[in-house]
């Protein structure tokens, strides 16, 4: 199916942004940091693809895997759930994995703020926050919001449909 005319230029436009935004990092990052620093950055960055790839991606398939085994799983004494259970199920199952991407994100955005605060600074005020703290909070915020937001999908979910 081919797309329409207006989502191939709104799709253009945002590539486009997309490496304009990647250019002007670029310049301003040669520009202003010594080449150590930009060392830094590609190891830091480094350091992201290897997390993404080596614990966040298997953690998330995992989860996935785990959530849709017990999703087959009778719920009664039926040989399987009915077809409304598992649009359901799978439901709650994409806000379950995009609850950890946000938090896996985020948490990758905190870490480093961790770290520089282990290491400590010549001024207090850099780095006042407990960033752990606010990171297991964090974590506790999504877990909740999460598990609120599962309840009432699947509550809407089952008042909605039509049964089977």
């Amino acid at each position: 199916m081919k797309p329409s005319k207006a989502l191939s230029i709104a799709r253009s436009v945002l590539i486009g942004a997309g490496v304009l935004g990647l250019l002007l990092g670029a310049v301003v990052l040669v520009s202003k940091q010594s080449p150590l620093q930009i060392v830094g950055v590609a190891l830091w960055m480094l350091g992201a693809i290897i997390l993404h790839d080596a614990v966040l991606s298997p953690l998330v398939l995992v989860a996935a895997v785990v959530f849709r085994r017990a999703g087959r799983k009778p719920a009664t004494a039926s040989a399987s759930l009915s077809a409304r259970s598992r649009r359901t199920w799978r439901g709650v199952l994409l806000i379950i994995q995009s609850a950890v991407i946000v938090g896996a994100i985020l948490t990758l955005i905190v870490v480093p703020e961790i770290y520089a605060k282990t290491l400590g600074t010549a001024n207090p005020t850099i780095l006042p926050s407990d960033y752990g703290l606010r990171l297991a909070v964090m974590w506790v915020v999504i877990a909740v919001v999460t598990a609120l937001t599962s309840v009432v999908y699947a509550r809407r979910s089952a008042k909605n449909s039509p049964r089977d």
